[in-house]
């Protein structure tokens, strides 16, 4: 079984990035970055994105994600804020602790992606 399916497929994958991305948008350390951004096209690419790696056969549409981040200075201290955010909506929605981890693993993993901070210092 995948994570994807442990989840519980779509329905909740897609539960899950709603409420992670309306808690980004809204976030008093990091929703300025997202001002100009349309919510539901993140939404649909956070979808794709974690389908993807979970396992859910979906094939992520959107650009690269050094390509997509390159426009912005987005610093280690945003890059953690972004992924604390995400694993609390992932404890609130009581994904198994296997998955958070695998997920949470595979999105530092994509660090060096979005930004040139090693950690969560700002340079």
């Amino acid at each position: 079984m995948s994570d994807f399916e442990d989840l519980g497929g779509e329905p909740a994958l897609r539960a899950i990035i709603d409420a992670f991305v309306d808690r980004v948008f809204d976030d008093v350390m990091i929703g300025f970055m997202f001002r100009n951004a349309s919510r539901e096209r993140l939404r649909e690419m956070e979808y794709q994105h974690a389908a993807e790696h979970l396992g859910g056969g979906v094939v992520y549409g959107g650009r690269g994600l050094r390509e997509a981040h390159a426009p912005h200075r987005i610093m280690g201290g945003q890059f953690e804020r972004r992924k604390k955010i995400l694993s609390d909506v992932l404890v609130s929605q009581k994904v198994d602790e296997g998955v958070r981890e695998r997920w949470l693993a595979h999105v530092e993993s994509l660090r060096g992606l979005v930004t040139a901070d090693s950690g969560s210092e700002c340079r």
